[in-house]
């Protein structure tokens, strides 16, 4: 069975085809970068450069999806969705309808829109019941809207001074690095969107059920103990 994990980065499958063009693999793929990494990379970011799995295939799905029509069984990606620009949202669903063989199932992970906003409702309740806990009020705002309005790369903006302005100037700003949201999702407009681009039987499901045989045994959305990988997500399956 082949199945496709779009936008892999170091969550990774020896059961799937992992694909991804994150900083990281852009880095191992560089020379120059490369040579540079000791200099301009912390150690914790060196670790997972040397601990990026091998068999990632690099690839900008930007570019579109490098398989032929009708020859992949399932595709799968997580938090990457609404990373895609609105407007280039239906060119991409048609694409990962392109390659899926008739009936083939499309998995989309996205953080629940819903989920978000009613933890804000019942905060904005909470606050009025106690004053003193709106100093924690502004993560749940955080929580829906940080990473649309974010300008600095998360990891960059953690980096002294002389690196910031270096990974600034070569990489770009966290959207040049496809870091920030362009869109957010709950179960209607995702749902509408996959039938408008000719999906069918759409579905809401949990982290742990899937129209996907033994999926389970991908481990992509459970960490090693077992639990869920990436809690409050909304998990959504259609066939092409």
């Amino acid at each position: 069975m082949k199945v496709l994990n779009l936008g892999c980065g170091t969550k990774t499958s020896p059961k799937a085809i992992n694909i991804d063009w994150s900083i990281y693999l852009t880095i191992k793929n560089n020379y120059f970068f490369r040579l540079c990494s000791p200099i301009i990379l912390s150690e914790d970011r060196r670790n997972k450069l040397r601990g990026l799995d091998r068999s990632i295939l690099v690839h900008d799905i930007r570019k579109g999806l490098p398989f032929d029509d009708r020859s992949v069984d399932a595709v799968y990606h997580s938090h990457m969705f609404e990373h895609i620009d609105r407007s280039k949202a239906p060119l991409f669903l048609q694409e990962v309808k392109r390659v899926l063989v008739p009936g083939g199932i499309h998995r989309i992970v996205v953080p629940d829109m819903e989920n978000l906003a009613n933890a804000y409702l019942q905060h904005v309740a909470r606050v009025k019941d106690d004053p003193s806990s709106v100093c924690d009020h502004d993560r749940y705002i955080s929580d829906m809207i940080e990473q649309m309005v974010r300008k600095e790369a998360y990891g960059t903006r953690h980096q002294p001074f002389v690196l910031r302005v270096i990974e600034n100037i070569v990489l770009g700003d966290a959207r040049a690095r496809g870091e920030t949201h362009q869109w957010m999702y709950d179960k209607f407009n995702l749902a509408n969107l996959l039938q408008e681009n000719g999906f069918h039987n759409i579905k809401v499901l949990s982290f742990n059920r899937s129209a996907i045989p033994d999926w389970q045994s991908f481990g992509l959305e459970v960490k090693e103990d077992g639990s869920e990988y990436k809690p409050q997500s909304l998990y959504m399956e259609a066939t092409a």
